[in-house]
């Protein structure tokens, strides 16, 4: 059964809510017993969100003298010290079965010509273990059967409604209140809420992400007071076409062979890094800024011309038909590429079944922060975190729910929750989302000084939220609240560390770009007037 955002009753009930409908959401839903009263919410339609787009895959020891063990220890060594130990072998251990789960449930990864498992390398993973499907479109594989699986079960879906705010009553979180496309409130009474809502990389002028990548689930549980943790570490994906509009170049097209390329034509990253254009994505993304800063913001290019434009059409059928309606032809000729804001590795601070600080709270996928990525998330784990995360804080929700009877949920209007004290507040609002995410992007992307994040801060402060009473305006306080919070986060950490970059760093005070040009402002841009 489908609930459509409007009409609808204005107070439902379900034993777990789950916001969300990503591969973490989606899989939670799935998770939970069949007996239990769900109700699955997604801000666009079920099968919209980042999961869709994904392209390179989902990482996970499945082929021949790979190990759980080594994939650990790639990840650990992409995290940059960060990376919680425990939380990496359980991802790693249980990937493998995540992987038979989502086989069962229809998703049909490519495979070769004896009909294993096609395997792709990708950067900073010691041996190609990455499954894809549909060539570059593992993450639509992935949606559209765990979609239909949804269905099939007969889950309760609502469709176009937000999440407003959680619902909090004598420390346990009991619910949510909601906001339909129409502009109608929802209360929904529920024994646990399990956020699944993904990144912000709307908080950026650049990037990978669609437009519903706002926030929501972190700037709620923010409000509710829930631990939060590593907001700063926000990954910034190295390759993303420099057209207008963007479009994300997947990692497994350097896995391919392709190689990046300054103005000039000359190769950079074997200077710096041993691996080259398959190092960590931190190293090359700033490699990328440090090359585009010394050739006046230009923007590198990536030279697939190697691999063939039969290869390419082949492999990679999404990207090319991008590249292709850009009216560039890659197989023939290098194609333009900048860093672009991706993956939040920071978020609502979660154990390992999906348990946040809340009682009654859950959160898993891109919006929690369960230590598995540590300051650098290693290339396909994120689809891979979604299946085996997801899947454990779908069954712990179902635990907590059962300890609380629904009839048992906060009373109608019992309970705090900001989004009806914030109903009708709000002053005069002299700010654009544009605004803000240029000011993200200049002053606290990329690369980063403690006299930029400052500058954002007080500009920050000084913006007025808007009243929530539409969900474009609720996505811009969330906004205006995530950046506070990203930016105040990153000026606590002085130092470097994975993809928090501060160019203010002591250590990094000597380090230069290339031809001994130092370190630029992150402002420069290819689509940027200067």
């Amino acid at each position: 059964m489908t609930t459509r955002g409007a009409p609808h009753a204005d107070v439902l009930r379900a034993e777990v809510l789950v916001v969300g409908s990503g591969i973490a959401g989606l899989t939670a839903a799935l998770e939970i017993d069949g007996d239990a009263d769900v109700l699955l919410v997604t801000k666009g339609a079920l099968a919209a969100g980042a999961t869709l787009h994904a392209q390179g895959g989902i990482a996970a020891a499945v082929g021949p003298g790979d190990t759980a063990a080594d994939h650990a220890r790639d990840t650990l060594a992409a995290g940059a010290g960060l990376a919680e130990e425990a939380a990496v072998r359980l991802l790693c251990e249980e990937g493998p079965a995540a992987i038979a789960r989502l086989v069962e449930r229809g998703v049909a990864f490519d495979r070769d010509e004896d009909g294993a498992p096609a395997l792709g390398l990708e950067g900073a993973h010691g041996r190609p273990r990455i499954l894809h499907a549909g060539g570059d479109a593992t993450g639509r594989a992935i949606e559209l059967a765990l979609v239909a699986s949804v269905r099939e079960r007969g889950i309760r879906v609502l469709e176009r409604t937000a999440l407003a705010d959680l619902v909090v009553h004598d420390g346990r979180v009991r619910g949510a209140r909601l906001l339909g496309a129409d502009g109608r409130s929802v209360l929904v009474r529920a024994g646990a809420v399990l956020l699944a809502t993904g990144g912000a990389g709307q908080l950026f002028a650049h990037t990978t992400n669609p437009q519903v990548a706002t926030g929501d689930g972190v700037a709620a549980a923010a409000r509710a007071g829930a631990a939060l943790a590593d907001l700063e570490l926000y990954q910034f994906h190295p390759t993303s076409l420099a057209v207008p509009g963007g479009f994300l170049v997947s990692e497994a097209v350097r896995g391919e062979g392709a190689v990046l390329r300054d103005a000039d034509g000359r190769r950079f990253l074997p200077a710096v890094d041993p691996r080259a254009e398959l190092a960590p994505r931190d190293v090359v993304a700033r490699a990328i800024a440090r090359t585009m800063a010394a050739q006046g913001g230009l923007p590198v290019r990536l030279d697939a011309t190697g691999i063939g434009g039969d290869r390419l059409r082949e492999r990679f059928p999404t990207i090319d038909a991008a590249v292709r309606a850009a009216g560039l032809d890659w197989g023939r000729s290098p194609i333009p590429v900048t860093p672009a804001a991706h993956y939040w590795m920071g978020g609502i601070r979660t154990d390992l079944d999906g348990r946040t600080s809340l009682p009654g709270l859950l959160a898993a996928g891109e919006c929690a922060r369960t230590g598995v990525h540590g300051a650098n998330r290693l290339a396909s784990n994120s689809l891979l975190e979604g299946a085996v995360l997801g899947a454990r804080a779908g069954v712990a929700a179902a635990e907590d729910a059962a300890a609380v009877a629904a009839a048992e949920a906060a009373d109608d209007g019992a309970g705090t929750d900001a989004a009806a004290a914030a109903a009708g507040a709000g002053g005069p609002v002299t700010w654009t989302r544009a605004d803000l995410q240029q000011l993200m992007w200049s002053r606290a992307g990329l690369l980063r000084s403690g006299e930029q994040l400052r500058e954002a801060a007080a500009v920050l402060e000084g913006w007025q939220a808007p009243a929530p009473r539409t969900i474009n305006a609720l996505e811009d306080r969330n906004l205006l609240e995530l950046g506070r919070l990203l930016v105040a986060a990153a000026l606590a950490r002085p130092r470097s560390v994975g993809a928090h970059h501060r160019l203010d760093d002591p250590c990094e005070a000597a380090t230069v770009g290339p031809a001994g040009t130092s370190a630029a402002p992150a402002s420069l841009h290819p689509l940027e007037t200067r």
